[in-house]
């Protein structure tokens, strides 16, 4: 019986393998599978992982898989005859979406430049005193252990370009004084000298590099280690109290501004002034009214003046270095004394008192104040794009390829925002021919996304200034970058960027905690979307407003005035103040003569409307008026009675211009005309019931025109866990909308949850001129087209909501004739649409001398925007 078992038992063994090979095959296929992905996966954890970045819009991605199919651009599609092959993928993109001749030779121009490779310098010698540090110079092979390394800073593996000089090089620029190089791929960057105790034969260093087998990179937990020529950084400690017999400092200003927010700029001034120090002012060649504006403060104080030479600076763009650095130079110029300036934007406030900050200027005297990025520096590198060549023409920054720093220096960076002394100003601002190393950054950075942010770090990491260099700013920034993150800068820069938060009541506790710090300014701040912050700050800093201080939780800001550049960009504005001015007139019985500004107007940071000023003449008179107008804008909404997510439907509204990171729609006057890019935003008030909330709903929007077509929809889906979530849908209409009442419909499966009537206005002007001519007003007040294709098919349950054919002909007649008026006609046609979506709630006279029965003096009134407003009084800083 035991001999039947043995003899039997190899049998059943051999049995059993053969019938289950297939599946010990495939085990040991998924073994090997999984041991190669292992080992991959040890220089995949080991490289550098650059931030993700989003996606570009849908025509660049278009474009750019076009790009990737035809690599050569002709000189037909150019405009003219490049002076080589672009063959840099990036570069074509740019060439193809540029939109002048001009710009696109200078894009060609510089691609070809770095293609031929003498476009940027190779290699920089820094001028930071490096200490008993020798570029290069090879320390032996030492032991590394895995859990403690010998090199701990930085570590990177070269697949195949390994060497000792590459490995240095990228050690020196994330600024490390040791470089190593380990197991012929792998790369180490430290601050500290390896232990003697560490020190091995040179012989058990005997792995060939992968980038050149001539050189030997390290071994098995063995590695060669380098110094890289400089010594390890570290920024000074800013002294703190005022000094006792050095005199104090006097601080430039220097103001870089953009926007129509007067009154804050006002505002900040106030806050920053003293007749000993300087106020240089630079306003974006753009903004008319801002400089129009601020130019009349320079009759006033002879410590504020305005830059001559404006420049028209983009998010990320190189223009905004080039700025800084000529307002510098003016300021050195000047004949003005002065220790430091600091570069401020209207979106900066103090946080401490002037007094203060100068005492602790004057206490680091000829010190630098920038602020590091706070981390690993290739990571930097990566998410800040220092690695790529962009150009900027035609207001945008257009990326053109890939390009490698050059060797020999440190990359730093972080924020923009700086305090330089008066020393390292004149340096960077007046360049000697022989100082190459600045010429060469100077040309680096401005190919540079964001230059202002790496410029002056880099330029202090690596000069004889480098021991001026302290990391602070003086600023603290509110940043939320899950709302700060969302590509909003696209159309101008081909990158996606952040940018910080406005400051609101909500975030008080993180301005309070700058009272311990060496902190004195705080960004970013907008009063028109949050002033009871400023009013709380500037309290904090100066003591309680008095209780009979004027209009103090109003705040105003220009919409429009009529000595601006008139452009397409004005023609609804200007259509849609001069409708109602007309209508404001005429409820006056008076004769309308010029639309002369519009104002938003807020109270207690709710929006109030805006004010329309305008001169008028009494009938039958001569006599001459000027008059203000309140105007609250009103879209026509309806939602249904019973309906469980209509009853937490808030805000509900059609306007342009969202603001992902403020979470608002910034057109907040809701001019929406033929050109408008529409979009819905809504507030849903959600539960926090667990049970309730694991309900959702899936709707659909639909936006139908004036003759009941639908033109788009969005599909959207709400669940009840969101609690006070603000959501937006944009649209993809065919411009020139038509003009007339739209409608949009959000709708279930079966019932209407919600609807909105809201009015595409038609316009009187074309690219700032009246339209005059039939031909003219219908190629932009009858636009007709459809946006959804031909072949779409209209689901049968959404029929309902839109118009049969018959009514679809008749009014495409009515709307045809209208989309050719012009004169009184047209006037009357955008006057009886305006007067259904805008309300006329009071009016002032501005003149004392011209009053009206009935009718109050606007500096009587506590909304119009001549009345008193003390929080940006200029005029009291005289009487100081």
């Amino acid at each position: 019986m035991v001999m039947d078992q043995q003899s039997t038992s190899p049998t059943l063994s051999v049995r059993w393998i053969r019938r289950y090979r297939a599946f010990f095959l495939i085990l040991l296929f998924i073994i090997a599978i999984q041991l190669f992905l292992a080992y991959k996966s040890v220089d995949i954890e080991n490289q550098p992982v650059p931030l993700q970045e989003e996606p570009e819009d849908a025509a660049q991605l278009r474009q750019a898989q076009v790009t990737e199919r035809s690599v050569r651009l002709t000189a037909d599609q150019l405009g003219f005859e490049p002076d080589c092959d672009i063959n840099s993928k990036e570069a074509i993109s740019a060439l193809t979406r540029a939109k002048t001749t001009d710009c696109r030779k200078h894009i060609a121009q510089i691609a070809c430049a770095i293609q031929a490779d003498r476009f940027y310098a190779t290699k920089l010698q820094s001028s930071c005193p490096a200490g008993n540090h020798t570029a290069n110079v090879s320390l032996g092979c030492y032991r590394d252990d895995k859990d403690t390394r010998l090199l701990s800073g930085y570590f990177t593996s070269f697949k195949t370009s390994n060497s000792p000089s590459a490995c240095i090089e990228l050690c020196l620029q994330s600024g490390y004084p040791y470089a190593g190089v380990q197991y012929a791929r792998e790369c180490f960057c430290g601050y500290d000298t390896p232990p003697r105790q560490a020190k091995l034969p040179d012989s058990s260093c005997n792995m060939k590099c992968l980038g050149n087998i001539k050189e030997i990179c390290g071994g098995y937990f063995a590695m060669n280690v380098y110094e890289t020529g400089i010594a390890k950084f570290t920024a000074q400690v800013a002294a703190t109290g005022a000094p006792e017999t050095q005199p104090r400092v006097r601080i430039a200003f220097l103001l870089t501004l953009n926007g129509r927010a007067l009154r804050q700029v006002h505002r900040l001034i106030r806050a920053v002034y003293a007749p000993e120090h300087v106020y240089y002012i630079h306003v974006d060649a753009r903004q008319d009214y801002l400089y129009r504006q601020l130019l009349e403060l320079e009759r006033k104080f002879p410590n504020i003046r305005l830059a001559r030479k404006r420049f028209s600076t983009i998010w990320g763009g190189a223009s905004l270095l080039t700025m800084l650095l000529q307002s510098m130079h003016d300021l050195l110029e000047s004949s003005w004394h002065w220790d430091f300036v600091i570069n401020l934007s209207e979106s900066d406030f103090p946080v401490k008192t002037l007094d203060k900050l100068v005492d602790f200027l004057s206490a680091n005297r000829n010190r630098n104040f920038v602020k590091g990025h706070g981390r690993e520096t290739q990571r930097f590198i990566q998410k800040q794009g220092l690695d790529k060549t962009f150009v900027e023409c035609d207001t945008h920054m257009w990326r053109i390829g890939d390009r490698k720093l050059p060797a020999g220096i440190q990359v730093d960076g972080g924020s923009d925002w700086v305090a330089l002394s008066r020393p390292f100003v004149a340096y960077v601002t007046q360049p000697q021919t022989q100082d190459k190393l600045l010429q060469s950054l100077l040309h680096l950075f401005k190919h540079t996304l964001l230059p202002a942010e790496t410029f002056f770090h880099t330029v202090l990491r690596n000069t004889r200034h480098c021991l001026s260099y302290v990391d602070n700013n003086l600023h603290v920034t509110n940043w939320k970058r899950k709302q700060g993150c969302k590509c909003q800068y696209k159309h101008v820069v081909d990158w996606c960027g952040c940018s910080p938060n406005d400051f609101k009541p909500e975030d008080w506790a993180r301005l309070q905690s700058t009272a311990s710090k060496s902190l004195f300014f705080a960004r970013k701040f907008e009063p028109i979307i949050n002033q009871a912050v400023l009013l709380q700050l500037e309290e904090w800093l100066y003591g309680p407003y008095t209780s009979e201080y004027a209009n103090l939780h109003g705040y105003w800001q220009s919409l429009y005035h009529h000595e601006d550049v008139q452009g397409a960009h004005s023609d609804l504005t200007r259509t849609m103040g001069e409708s109602l001015m007309r209508l404001a007139a005429h409820q006056a019985r008076l004769e309308p003569l010029q639309l002369l500004e519009l104002t938003h107007y807020l109270h207690r940071d709710q929006y109030k409307g805006f004010l329309v000023r305008f001169n008028a003449q009494q009938r039958n008179t001569s006599k001459l008026l000027q008059l203000e107008t309140r105007v609250r804008p009103v879209q026509l909404g309806k939602l249904a009675r019973n309906a469980r997510f209509s009853k937490r439907l808030r805000n509900f509204e059609v306007s342009t211009d969202y603001d992902q990171k403020e979470q608002v729609a910034r057109n907040f006057a809701k001019f929406l005309g033929p050109h408008s890019e529409l979009l819905l935003s809504y507030t849903y008030q959600g539960i926090t019931d667990a049970q309730d909330a694991a309900h959702s709903y899936n709707l659909t929007l639909l936006w139908l025109d004036p003759l009941g077509r639908l033109q788009d929809f969005n599909e959207l889906h709400v669940e009840e866990s969101q609690t006070d979530v603000i959501n937006y849908s944009k649209t993809l209409l065919k411009q020139p909308l038509t003009p007339g009442i739209w409608t949009a419909k959000l709708i279930g499966r079966t019932a209407i949850y919600a609807q909105l009537k809201f009015l595409v206005a038609p316009l009187a002007f074309d690219k700032g001129e009246p339209l005059a001519t039939a031909a003219a007003a219908s190629a932009v007040n009858a636009g007709i087209d459809l946006s959804l294709p031909d072949e779409f098919e209209l689901p049968l349950e959404w029929q309902q909501h839109v118009h049969n054919d018959d009514e679809h002909f008749a009014l495409r007649e009515h709307i045809l004739a209208n989309g050719q008026l012009v004169g009184h006609q047209l006037h009357r046609w955008i006057d009886e649409l305006v007067s259904k979506f805008f309300q006329l709630r009071e009016s002032c006279v501005a003149q004392p001398a011209n009053a009206l029965p009935g009718l109050p003096l606007c500096q009587d009134t506590s909304w119009s925007s001549l009345a008193a407003d003390p929080k940006s009084d200029m005029e009291a800083l005289l009487k100081r």
